[in-house]
């Protein structure tokens, strides 16, 4: 099959971590870019893959980028001010690297706003402080001193990423479903005015991954089908959201920020301990994780209608995390122990014999009740797409991509993220790794379906409340 060239990449490549997505996403650069092929660096401690690389006439720097090496480092790596740096690592510091890279003058784009390492368990500070709100208003600092600068895409994987490109295509799919013939806003502004007069309440990124294998979860291994080490860091963060305009009270433990914009609350318990009603095409009614990510927030601050500095209207925007069987079983397993695990696995393509990954919004709220919008993408399908990936991985991996198309498009749009990026043009770049994109409606809400009656805080005169997600 032939792939087609999306662009060239003027300048080394660097590709910092080489975990399960950085090693999905190096075929699809080798499939959709032309580039210098001897100037393309891997830089990752580990030299599990250092045969593998050299093969393919990769350089490789088995070392740990550090506050201390990453400058002497990469400004070796770029002499003539051009390149682009892809960040695929854990426990590097993002907003450290994209201040860098505006220095360097050279493209970057990651997947997390990721702090250097110990953010994610240091409690010392409060915990408060190692919430995303805390990470993405620095990020977002950073983008405010470097408009017109080098750019630079902040947090493009499948969640964060591809869902925010999804959710504009869903809102337009709304307006025509209720009557409404719209364009495409042309402005953030736009957008949110958009989604207030459909009458959306909220949403969320709901998930299920239903991929298996046939061999039985080793106990003390803890496995999933992406990154161990960045799952175990969000699901130990605070739970943490946007918070719509429609709430009427806190949740037990929330606290609001007492910085910034305050789109956001936190919730002073784990994320990967606080659970939230949900709905996915999969099974449909389902529990989900409140994991927090730097999509529920954005996409909060994004949507957000102003009249000066009074807010006017806000989405509610959460996550809402089913993972797959193993990786439910895992985190039980290392929640009850209280120590993190040794031992961790990345389910292969080869290995999973059967499941998908649905990933979609549930925007919820309007006059149609709940719709959920997303991708469907099966291990078979992502098999042929894409050998050598599960179907979780292509959803990120491709989002890279698209994401990376995006900054050689628009050399000079300063630090984004990804709500801010041309939706259409970005999707039209994924959608052939996606599966099936689909959109379902559904009448359920988070007060249906109770198997007998037990005392819980829940609000009978307004089902969208929060306060009737929260299952804890």
């Amino acid at each position: 099959m032939t792939h087609k060239i999306h662009g060239h990449i003027d300048g080394p490549i660097v590709m910092v971590g080489f975990g399960s997505i950085g090693r999905g996403t190096l075929p699809l650069i080798e499939r959709h870019f032309t580039y210098d092929r001897t100037a393309f660096t891997v830089i990752e401690p580990s030299s599990d893959h250092a045969v593998f690389l050299a093969e393919k006439g990769i350089r490789h720097l088995p070392l740990a980028l550090t506050r201390e090496n990453m400058r002497e480092v990469l400004s070796g790596l770029f002499p003539d001010r051009k390149g682009f740096v892809v960040n695929l690592s854990v426990d590097v510091g993002s907003v450290d690297m994209m201040a860098l890279c505006q220095e360097l003058g050279v493209l970057y784009i990651d997947t997390v706003v990721e702090p250097w390492a110990g953010h994610y368990f240091e409690t010392s500070k409060g915990n408060a402080a190692r919430t995303n709100y805390a990470l993405r208003e620095e990020a977002r600092a950073l983008a405010r001193r470097s408009v017109g600068g080098p750019t630079a895409v902040s947090c493009c994987g499948a969640n964060p990423g591809m869902v925010s490109w999804l959710l504009k295509e869903a809102l337009l799919r709304l307006a025509a479903d209720c009557g409404r013939a719209v364009a495409a806003p042309a402005t953030r502004e736009g957008w949110a005015m958009l989604m207030r007069d459909l009458g959306v309440r909220g949403l969320h990124v709901s998930e299920r991954d239903t991929q298996i294998t046939a061999r039985p979860r080793p106990a003390g291994v803890f496995v999933n089908t992406w990154s161990v080490e960045g799952f175990l860091a969000e699901t130990f963060q605070p739970a943490e959201l946007g918070w719509g305009t429609h709430e009427k009270k806190l949740p037990a433990l929330a606290h609001r920020f007492d910085h910034g914009p305050g789109y956001a609350i936190w919730i002073d318990r784990p994320g990967g301990e606080t659970r939230v009603r949900s709905w996915c095409p999969t099974d449909g009614p389902q529990y989900g994780l409140l994991i927090t990510h730097n999509e529920a927030l954005s996409i909060a601050d994004y949507f957000t209608v102003r009249d000066g500095e009074t807010v006017q209207y806000r989405p509610t925007c959460h996550y809402a995390y089913h993972p797959c069987n193993d990786a439910v079983l895992s985190l039980y397993e290392t929640s009850g122990a209280g120590v993190l695990p040794a031992a961790h696995h990345i389910l292969t393509a080869e290995e999973v014999v059967s499941g998908e990954d649905d990933l979609g919004l549930l925007i919820y709220g309007h006059e149609k009740g709940a719709l959920w919008y997303g991708s469907r993408l099966t291990i078979e399908r992502a098999r042929d797409l894409a050998p050598g990936q599960n179907a979780t991985g292509l959803q990120v991996t491709s989002a890279v991509l698209a994401g990376m198309v995006w900054a050689l498009e628009n050399p000079r749009a300063g630090i984004v993220e990804t709500d801010e990026m041309d939706h259409a043009r970005c999707l039209e770049v994924q959608r052939h790794y996606l599966g099936r994109i689909e959109a379902h409606y559904t009448d359920w809400t988070p007060l249906k379906n109770r198997i007998n009656s037990f005392p819980e805080e829940r609000d009978d005169s307004d089902p969208w409340q929060f306060s009737n997600f929260l299952a804890n």
